[in-house]
């Protein structure tokens, strides 16, 4: 299954007021792996920046200057894209920017990924899935911001002191994946805790059985939280997972 984790900055919040992409950054996941290649471009939006913006990523207006616009990096950003499922942190917030960006490109600029003419959206050729709908479901109640999942995932943004389109869609691709089944780091951590124990056992001079069953109970919501967990690995992976669907 070939994914692209995505990000973009802009010169402001709201599309319906003009506002345009100003770089985008990609990563690829092919089969839960991160491949190594990217997508990358700043862009010159051809319009004023924000104040807020500009705190946020930094990129001045003189920067962008003689960066291409949208449409002369159009059908390469669409080749890089197109028929993968895009991971996206808020999506409906950058795919209304893309989709804005192509609803402004001449036909020909779009390659042959608008053969039938007429207006072009991402949707039509990609998949999209919510990375911050799917941190909300796993964890409700609690703060799902990028910097805020990385801290719960112990994932480091230590480099991120500015929102930049490839990093954040980098940092998102390790979150992405630990999120979805990163399960690594939860079992050595418990098998530590078990090898630890053992050895306390063994100097109070008591036997104990490696091989013995051990048991833990759950709550009904941690219950909730691992059937969310199966349905969700099911559906990025496209196979079902490994662990018995057992209720206890």
């Amino acid at each position: 299954m070939r994914q692209v984790v995505l990000d973009t900055e802009t010169t402001g919040l709201e599309v319906e007021r003009g506002h345009r992409v100003l770089e985008i950054g990609a990563v690829e996941i092919i089969d839960r792996k991160n491949t190594g290649n990217h997508f990358h471009e700043y862009i010159n939006p051809q319009r004023a920046i924000d104040s807020g913006a500009l705190e946020v990523h930094g990129l001045t207006e003189e920067f962008l200057a003689d960066k291409p616009v949208f449409r002369e990096i159009s059908e390469r950003f669409l080749d890089f894209v197109g028929g993968a499922e895009l991971v996206i942190h808020n999506a409906p917030f950058d795919m209304s920017f893309l989709n804005n960006e192509l609803s402004q490109c001449e036909e020909d600029s779009l390659g042959n990924w608008n053969k039938s003419g007429g207006l072009l959206i991402l949707e039509d050729i990609c998949g999209v899935l919510d990375s911050l709908a799917l941190a909300r479901d796993l964890h409700p109640g609690q703060k799902n911001s990028l910097d805020a999942l990385c801290r719960r995932y112990e994932v480091d943004n230590s480099g991120r002191t500015l929102h930049g389109a490839l990093l954040d869609a980098e940092i998102l691709a390790e979150v992405f994946l630990l999120m979805t089944g990163g399960q690594t780091q939860l079992f050595e951590i418990n098998e530590t805790s078990f090898d630890q124990q053992k050895s306390d056992v063994k100097g109070l001079g008591v036997s104990m059985d490696a091989n013995a069953l051990r048991k833990s109970e759950i709550t009904e919501e941690e219950w909730r939280a691992h059937r969310k967990l199966l349905e969700i690995i099911e559906a990025t992976s496209g196979q079902k997972p490994l662990w018995p669907d057992i209720n206890p």
